[in-house]
């Protein structure tokens, strides 16, 4: 393979993860001429609306995913929290390289945490899984829909439009902006998005050529991670309309897997959390992801 076109989101962010990763392409084959094709997607033009008031985060996906099904693009890198349970048919997920941390952070203006803000402070953001995990924690604040990049979001916070914002610590990581973070959320108070902190490197089913030199890329331990949280996903059926959560993790004996599931409206609120041995394969991972989703739905 002599040269490859990868799709990407304009974002800040969305450029930073698709360089790095056109980076670790080109280190494990030199001679690749990688081109970059910049994509604009409806997550990204419709800013003044709640994505589960517009059909969800796969919107920052759906235009991205037609180009490579056009031909104008051969690989696309997403965060995988923005993936949907469903691909688009005819593609695959060709790897997951190694994660980086999926917790949450705080950032808050006064430099407090996130436990010392006053009743009625207002925290910014747009995820249904952040609020009702967030007003658990702290039942006084006032939660505020806040889209946005993460400078914009950074900048409102900066500005005064809130007290505090949540943000994916990955992402500040990935900006180089880390010591933003005011504090870091531990799983065991704020579970994360499915996939948070991955990466998804998806191109054509029949693209073998490709698929075999991104799957070099491929971090064993995060692809079956993820498999076990995204098998919650399916379960439930999750999407933008509901507040989901799942995260897995390898303890000393196995693999121990949270997740969280509520209605739309923070209502019905329900935690579970499963404790197995590391599964021998993504396949088997995604079976217990969906086996606790199953019970989260019951339940």
């Amino acid at each position: 393979m002599s040269s490859v076109r990868v799709a990407t989101r304009r974002s800040a962010l969305a450029l930073a993860q698709t360089r790095a990763t056109m980076a670790e392409l080109r280190r494990i084959s030199a001679e690749l001429v990688i081109e970059e094709v910049q994509i604009t997607t409806t997550g990204d033009r419709v800013q003044d609306r709640a994505l589960n008031q517009i059909g969800g985060k796969g919107l920052f996906v759906k235009e991205i995913e037609e180009a490579i099904l056009e031909g104008r693009a051969d690989l696309a890198v997403h965060s995988m929290k923005d993936v949907p349970a469903e691909l688009a048919a005819g593609l695959t997920i060709g790897c997951i390289p190694k994660r980086e941390d999926p917790r949450d952070v705080v950032v808050t203006r006064s430099g407090c945490r996130f436990d010392e803000l006053a009743a009625g402070s207002r925290v910014g953001t747009s995820s249904l899984r952040r609020a009702v995990q967030l007003k658990k924690l702290h039942a006084g604040i006032e939660i505020v829909p806040m889209r946005g990049n993460v400078d914009t979001r950074l900048r409102r916070c900066a500005e005064g439009s809130v007290d505090a914002i949540v943000l994916a610590r990955a992402g500040l990581s990935r900006l180089g902006l880390l010591e933003r973070a005011t504090e870091t959320l531990d799983p065991d108070r704020c579970i994360p998005a499915v996939g948070q902190g991955a990466l998804a490197l998806e191109l054509r089913a029949a693209d073998r050529e490709l698929g075999e030199l991104v799957a070099r890329l491929s971090d064993p331990e995060t692809t079956i991670a993820v498999a076990a949280e995204r098998g919650v996903l399916e379960a439930v059926q999750g999407s933008c309309q509901l507040p989901v959560a799942a995260h897995a993790r390898r303890t000393d004996t196995g693999m121990r897997l949270d997740a969280l599931l509520a209605e739309p409206d923070g209502s019905r609120l329900r935690q579970r959390d499963l404790v197995v041995s590391w599964p021998a394969s993504a396949a088997e991972a995604r079976a217990i992801g969906r086996e606790l989703g199953a019970a989260l739905r019951a339940g």
